[in-house]
């Protein structure tokens, strides 16, 4: 799909003013609340970080009668993502940590003896791969790595007004020829991992984040009475709002010209809510193409299908893995993975999926200038 260039903004914030009117400056330590310490008056903390990793912008909203819990609170949150962010990094070492990149370094060579949040994580990877029938696939780290360096390269030289070039074939079909979970070895009781193709690595950018703010959610959660964690577009709420409301979190636009999105989910509770979408971290190459960063494994090439796709369900991590999955099959596809979830799990998920009009599928809604279909679940608590 053809597309002008723009100067993008990470989406972090794009849905938050639906959920609960958070500031969009970012921040360090933005801090807003309208009560005292320890006041028996409910009020909003609301937080915002730029530095917990990820490449994305961290928001984080409280309801609570006491702010410097509350901060405390979110300074616990900053904390971890930090620490997640360096587990899971592929592309950087930090001292005293044996994280995902020193295991790709060591492909082919030896076990890394890791810390069990990534051992966890690799299982999940699994499971869903599973569920997808291999669409879901975090051990094709070679070929999201050919596709990084031509699109890093391509967007500094679309910022030149220069147009990207295209990775070679032979260069993809070699790449994607270093995969497979055969080649991964996993000691839980010795805390080790092991790849043992030299060529092979993980890449974990469709699950990580999510998979990091789930973490996050369960730990500091437990000690609020209600909030949300907004982790580049990958929300958590926690419990149901004071005043009986519902969450509200908005279907955003592609193209960002609608400030409250396409459609908007209303929901109690506690509830993960993640998009992928191909409106970030995209270039324009030779052939007057847009090239984004979710890879169809299918066909080694960026997936066409959507727009965006966007997961609702209890975990964050789960609704990481599905929204990328779900963005490269087609829609009868994808609910084939949702029902295998379910079936393997006993627990739902559902989702929305955004695309031009000319390339709709399923039974939809054409509204804005886009394609909305909505799964079946949703069609109570979904508004256009």
């Amino acid at each position: 799909m053809k597309r002008k260039i723009t100067k993008l903004l990470v989406s972090t914030l794009s849905v938050c003013t639906l959920l609960a009117g958070c500031t969009t400056k970012e921040s360090k330590n933005s801090t807003s609340n309208n009560t005292s310490n320890n006041s028996e008056t409910l009020a909003k903390y609301e937080n915002v970080s730029s530095d917990v990793g990820f490449d994305t912008i961290y928001s984080y909203m409280e309801y609570t009668t006491n702010t410097d819990s509350a901060a405390t609170h979110f300074k616990d949150s900053t904390i971890l993502l930090r620490y997640y962010n360096q587990l899971f990094d592929i592309y950087n070492d930090y001292d005293g940590i044996n994280n995902l990149k020193t295991v790709n370094d060591n492909a082919g060579i030896k076990p890394v003896k890791v810390d069990k949040p990534i051992i966890d994580m690799l299982h999940m990877a699994k499971a869903f791969y599973d569920y997808s029938n291999g669409e879901f696939d975090i051990t094709m780290g070679a070929l999201l790595k050919v596709w990084h360096k031509y699109r890093e390269e391509g967007i500094k030289l679309n910022a030149e007004k220069q147009l990207g070039n295209l990775p070679p074939e032979e260069e993809l079909t070699q790449a994607a020829g270093c995969k497979g979970w055969d080649n991964v070895v996993i000691n839980d009781e010795e805390s080790t991992v092991y790849i043992t193709q030299p060529c092979q690595s993980f890449d974990v950018g469709g699950i990580a984040k999510g998979y990091a703010t789930e973490l996050v959610a369960e730990e500091v959660g437990q000690h609020m009475q209600a909030g949300y964690f907004n982790v580049g577009r990958n929300i958590r709420t926690v419990n149901d709002k004071p005043d009986g409301n519902t969450w509200n979190v908005g279907i955003a636009d592609p193209e960002g010209a609608l400030p409250n999105g396409l459609a908007l989910i209303s929901s109690k509770g506690s509830f993960s809510f993640v998009t992928s979408g191909d409106y970030e971290r995209f270039y324009i190459a030779t052939d007057g193409n847009s090239y984004h960063h979710i890879i169809d494994p299918s066909t080694n090439y960026p997936a066409t299908h959507y727009r965006s796709v966007t997961i609702f369900t209890e975990d964050s991590g789960v609704a990481d893995c599905l929204s990328t999955t779900l963005f490269t099959l087609s829609i009868e596809d994808g609910k084939k993975v949702l029902e295998a979830y379910k079936k393997a799990t006993g627990k739902k998920a559902n989702a929305v999926w955004v695309m031009d009009p000319a390339k709709k599928q399923g039974d939809g809604k054409e509204t804005n200038g886009y394609y909305v279909v909505a799964s079946e679940g949703l069609k109570d608590i979904i508004t256009y």
